[in-house]
């Protein structure tokens, strides 16, 4: 359990994962799609999660060059495995937030 917290632990991690649940998206649909992530954070996020390899960064020879990110196999399964936790916020979201 503590491997995937490693990975997916932070504030933009989890989101990260969700957003790229969802197909490849470049750096600036994932910036507008977390609302308050700056560009520093994102981009090391980034970083982490290709890192630990749960996300792979695809580069295309294009001008300009173009960037897509996506999830990579292990990223798919890590992704199932945090759905639960998702639908647990879903079902008490608000129960949380009155009490936040």
């Amino acid at each position: 359990m503590s491997i995937a917290i490693d990975v997916v632990g932070g504030k933009w991690k989890m989101h990260l994962m969700w957003v790229l649940g969802e197909g490849p998206h470049r750096f600036g649909q994932i910036r507008r799609m977390l609302d308050g992530v700056s560009e520093k954070v994102l981009a090391e996020n980034l970083r982490q999660l290709e890192a630990a390899g749960v996300v792979h960064r695809e580069l295309y020879a294009e001008v300009p060059p173009r960037v897509e990110y996506s999830l990579t196999p292990l990223g798919e399964s890590l992704n199932e495995a945090l759905a639960p936790l998702g639908e647990w916020g879903d079902k008490h979201r608000e129960a949380v937030v009155s009490q936040v």
